[in-house]
């Protein structure tokens, strides 16, 4: 899409579930971080949907980004990580069914969020077969969410196997760009061009960018898109950026509770998803500490546009 068209329909996701049910003061420590408000609050998780549903968003995600071994530890996950996923399914289905909203199901980072080197191939089909089995019945679609890989897309679409429903592949971006000549790459240093074209093998219905700062993504979407159109292929372009700070290699997401960017207000986050807009993307929303106030200006500028 040529800068300064837009898009006849936007679809509108949810913000980022975490620092919301922090706000709602939910209980949120380490190592459990989300996933803790389905263990002890799943009320809140409730509440937080809502929050994002009421705001206008048209997707909301299942709150089991850290139902995985890495936040509950391989016993607990084992003996109880099918119980909680199916929790965060079944809210996320019955505020949806609510609001009128679709629900995506969060396959996320099984052994850390922005570490490739950490990703196990051989264990990935034990853990995702059960996400995918427990949320199966609460979903509309897939979102392999915060991949930093080709590798961690691929285990996921293996998973998924014969399952017929769309498989959004949402991939994370180097926070630091060397050069602005250098293409934007993954965090494992895969170009993005490289990956968009993976993601077409692995039967992707869409392409995203989250958990990144905003001011690396509108080079991704354009990257994505003159990967697609030399392709001849028309798929949908996301974007759901964090309000993080530039985060380094080495950084594991979840590891500890960073602070939030006091400049990205939602007016701030507007002025992103316009240029993101107009570089052909078709699918926003906000990932950590992107809140429903920053999702409902989003819904306001849509019914205006």
């Amino acid at each position: 899409m040529k800068e300064g068209s837009q898009p006849a329909r936007i679809t509108l996701l949810d913000g980022g579930m975490g620092r919301e049910l922090l706000r709602l003061g939910a209980p949120f420590r380490q190592p459990e971080w989300s996933a803790l408000s389905l263990m002890e609050a799943p009320a809140l998780v409730r509440e937080a949907h809502e929050s994002f549903a009421a705001a206008g968003c048209d997707i909301l995600t299942t709150s089991n980004y850290a139902v995985v071994p890495f936040h509950l530890g391989e016993k607990r996950f084992f003996a109880s990580g099918a119980d909680l996923t199916a929790v965060a399914g079944q809210i996320a289905r019955e505020v949806a069914a609510k609001w009128g909203t679709k629900v995506a199901g969060s396959l996320p980072p099984l052994f850390g969020s922005y570490r490739p080197d950490l990703f196990i191939p051989e264990r990935a089909p034990e853990i995702l077969n059960i996400l995918v089995e427990v949320l199966g019945p609460y979903v509309d679609f897939w979102l392999a969410e915060t991949t930093s890989s080709v590798d961690e897309a691929r285990a996921v679409a293996e998973a998924l196997g014969n399952d017929d429903r769309p498989l959004w592949i949402s991939f994370t971006l180097m926070d630091e760009e060397k050069s602005p000549e250098d293409a934007p790459r993954l965090r494992s240093g895969q170009k993005v061009k490289f990956a968009v074209r993976s993601a077409l093998r692995l039967g992707a219905s869409a392409i995203l960018f989250n958990c990144s700062r905003p001011e690396v993504m509108s080079r991704a979407v354009e990257a994505a898109i003159e990967e697609l159109t030399s392709a001849h292929i028309s798929l949908p372009v996301g974007v759901y950026a964090n309000a993080f700070p530039t985060q380094q290699g080495d950084t594991l997401a979840n590891s500890d509770l960073h602070d939030i960017r006091r400049d990205l207000e939602p007016l701030s986050y507007l002025g992103f998803v316009d240029t993101w807009c107009r570089r052909g993307a078709t699918i926003i929303g906000g990932c950590c500490g992107i809140g429903p106030e920053h999702i409902a200006v989003l819904r306001k500028w849509l019914q205006e546009k």
